[in-house]
């Protein structure tokens, strides 16, 4: 069946883990939206690194200018990434358990990074080698042909309104602060299908783009943590309230929020706040 429903929120990611930036629209490309995931932090090691080691990575503001990134935290200033750095020292790395080669993005910004989030071991900034390809580490989800820069799975993560709002009232029911959508740090927001109706669906679609819907996003830690000051919820919520209203079917433990999705029509498209969509039921 087809029916209508309505995007309500974008959102980019530029450096993986920290602060994302809202948007009114983007470009659609087989990797993600432009922008989104371009850039990491890692461990002077090479491991790469999220809010479940460093939270204060939440307190890194990003903004887009024409020739960069710009991060930002107050009381640390601010410092800028070029989109596209010429040199830099090779690193390899892993997301999981996809091997990458990146390019380092100076002694500089690890100095402002390091600095910014008050490690005590030194910190770095890389994005993906020129013409470096990630492989796809979950080939039999999502398909071969589909790849990711930084993105801990998928090249888009969608949500739904309903399903937050589902969410909120089992929190208040359990006597629970509300939270808002950005605990789980998707791009796209949708309205217009049932709490957790995202689940039951394979494609949204507009007459410009389509995008598949795979599988559910297994939730972690980072919903944990509140975005504005990083501090973890000394209970464990809304993990622990999420895992007993929707958890991942066979994984009684596994907490699920939004799907993880691929394009597989429209690319070079713009999606749009506003945008309305027709969806198809997996079942």
């Amino acid at each position: 069946m087809t029916s209508s429903l309505r995007i309500t929120a974008l959102t980019l990611y530029p450096v993986k883990s920290m602060r994302g930036i809202d948007v009114t629209q983007g470009t659609l490309t087989p990797r993600g939206l432009v922008h989104d995931r371009r850039f990491m932090v890692v461990r002077e090691d090479g491991r790469f690194v999220t809010q479940r080691d460093v939270p204060k990575l939440a307190l890194v503001r990003t903004a887009l200018e024409h020739e960069g990134v710009v991060l930002s935290r107050e009381d640390f200033g601010r410092t800028q990434v070029p989109f596209d750095r010429k040199e830099g020292r090779t690193v390899h790395t892993r997301v999981w358990g996809d091997a990458c080669v990146t390019t380092d993005q100076g002694d500089e910004l690890s100095r402002w990074l390091t600095a910014a989030l008050e490690s005590t071991n030194p910190l770095r900034l890389v994005a993906m080698a020129h013409g470096f390809e990630r492989p796809q580490g979950k080939a039999d989800l999502l398909g071969e042909e589909n790849r990711t820069v930084f993105a801990d799975a998928a090249p888009f993560l969608v949500t739904n309104r309903a399903s937050l709002d589902r969410l909120n009232t089992a929190l208040a029911a359990g006597g629970h602060d509300a939270v808002p959508m950005n605990r789980f740090r998707p791009n796209i927001v949708v309205e217009g299908l049932p709490a957790f109706g995202e689940h039951q669906q394979t494609t949204l679609a507009s007459d410009d783009y389509a995008l598949r819907l795979h599988y559910p996003c297994q939730r972690c830690i980072v919903t944990t943590i509140d975005q504005d000051s990083a501090l973890k919820n000394p209970r464990h919520e809304p993990y622990r309230t999420l895992t007993s209203l929707n958890s991942i079917p066979g994984k009684d433990r596994s907490p699920a929020f939004g799907q993880n999705a691929t394009l597989v029509r429209g690319e070079g498209h713009t999606i749009r706040v506003g945008d309305l969509l027709r969806k198809k039921d997996s079942i």
